[in-house]
């Protein structure tokens, strides 16, 4: 089935046109491109000195809630052709399942709606079904930005947020599908005096500081203090996942620098190619790792080993140097792309406004 499932979607692929503002599931895009733009954005807004509002959209069970008719209706509109179609349908007809829990297992029940999970060809299905339900309220990205269920709405004003905030809910739940009240939140980036607060439906919208995008942590202020803070603490999850490797005398240090460069380190670099790091921050990453090292090798601070022997033992080099050496590859990326590529429009953008004192050239 699975095999049968990939090659539906390869040709689904083939015939379908999904939105820019889409970047789950798709080819040449990724978390990184959404969160380069959206750090971009924010950073132009704060260079300029003015508000830029942000609101945070979570779909409640988003795989589950698709309605089957609405699906078929989705696929049908977006070109794909009607024997394509009776295939999904012939995958998804009398399907049935059980739960199981630590007293047993259910009955079989059947499944009426939402996608199979850990199917291959469900993300290709909720990209068509998202890029159908958005067509009419979506704005061309930075303003508007997907990756899959996750949805970010950017505006200048409170009051055009918060009504791009109401189209979406309405376009959304009139077809299935459930804005989560609890979850969606609002920030607003370089807020000078109180904005207000952005309400959905008469209820009234979380207002945070700092919100996980995709995995990365942007801040309201601008800064990154945060992020780098939860770098190293992805690190050390990360490390404690391997420690029996790592902290076993009987192998080798050059093979466990390898399992740290592996596993550990690129929990430490995510994102970091997007963000603009003061020294502090560098070294803050710096000494995480080398503790890391240290515990290791079995070397304390008391046994008085210089840094870089315990780099060049281990083989593995500077932090600070590959988080450079991935921002240059990552610039590097982003040029070589086209010019409608959001990255590109988001570098060149420029705003009216005076830039503060003190902040930090993207250059």
């Amino acid at each position: 089935m699975k095999l049968w499932e990939r090659v539906v979607e390869a040709r689904l692929r083939k015939v379908v046109e999904i939105c820019e503002q889409q970047y789950g599931f798709m080819p040449r895009k990724s978390t990184t491109d959404a969160i380069f733009a959206l750090r971009i954005l924010m950073e132009k807004y704060r260079d300029g000195q003015r508000e830029l509002h942000c609101v945070f959209v979570d779909l409640e069970k988003a795989y589950d809630r698709v309605p089957r008719e609405e699906l078929w209706y989705c696929m049908r509109k977006s070109g794909v052709a009607e024997k394509y179609v009776r295939v999904v349908q012939d995958m998804y007809e009398r399907s049935r399942t059980v739960v199981r829990c630590a007293v047993g297992q259910t009955e079989e029940f059947k499944v009426e709606v939402g996608l199979h999970q850990g199917s291959a060809l469900s993300p290709i299905l909720f990209a068509i079904v998202m890029d159908q339900l958005s067509e009419e309220v979506r704005q061309e990205s930075p303003w508007t930005m997907m990756f899959a269920d996750d949805i970010v709405i950017c505006s200048e004003s409170r009051e055009q947020v918060e009504e791009n905030l109401e189209r979406w809910r309405f376009a959304l739940e009139r077809r299935g599908m459930k804005v989560s009240r609890s979850k969606t939140e609002y920030m607003c980036v370089n807020e000078r005096e109180g904005s207000g607060t952005v309400r959905l439906q008469g209820e009234e919208v979380k207002k945070v500081q700092e919100f996980k995008y995709l995995g990365s942590t942007v801040q309201s202020n601008g800064e990154c203090g945060k992020e780098v803070k939860k770098r190293v603490q992805a690190g050390w999850n990360g490390w404690r996942k391997v420690w029996g490797v790592l902290c076993d005398r009987k192998i080798s240090a050059r093979i466990k620098g390898k399992v740290y460069r592996t596993v550990v380190r690129p929990a430490m670099l995510y994102g970091l190619e997007t963000v603009s790091l003061r020294k502090r921050q560098e070294s803050e990453l710096e000494v995480a790792e080398l503790k890391m090292l240290r515990f290791s090798l079995g070397v304390t601070r008391l046994d008085r080993i210089r840094n870089e022997y315990i780099r060049g033992t281990a083989h593995v080099g500077r932090l600070g140097d590959k988080v450079r050496e991935a921002r240059l590859r990552w610039f590097g990326h982003v040029q070589r792309r086209k010019s409608e590529y959001i990255g590109r429009r988001m570098l060149d953008m420029e705003l009216p406004g005076r830039r503060q004192r003190g902040g930090i050239w993207m250059e």
